[in-house]
């Protein structure tokens, strides 16, 4: 058995829970926040079976989807002027950040 974790962006978080309950795959959704962005995103944590674990794969990959976006940075307080950027930059946000861990053990009461 694995525990996939799939962090997403709150974008792609409808869509993929969607196409797992279709796929019969039980998971659980946390909100969580990206550390470079600040902005929202979804852990999802999947337990399934090994011979699922390309399944699951298959439909984060399909659900999840890169894109490019405009941010605008945070000005620096107390930090270095010189290198801070004062107009939005492109940058590529969404796609999925996916962990596929062992288990030991599983257990449902």
């Amino acid at each position: 058995m694995k525990l996939v974790v799939a962090v997403v962006q709150d974008k792609d978080s409808h869509r993929l829970s969607a196409a797992l309950v279709k796929a019969d795959l039980r998971a659980t959704k946390l909100a969580s926040t990206g550390g470079f962005l600040k902005a929202g995103n979804t852990t999802f944590l999947i337990g399934v079976e090994d011979s699922r674990v390309d399944e699951v794969l298959r439909i984060i990959k399909d659900n999840c989807k890169a894109r490019k976006q405009l941010v605008s940075p945070v000005s620096p307080l107390g930090g270095n002027v010189e290198s801070y950027v004062p107009y939005p930059v492109e940058v590529q946000v969404g796609g999925a950040t996916v962990f596929v861990l062992p288990i030991e053990q599983f257990q449902q009461f």
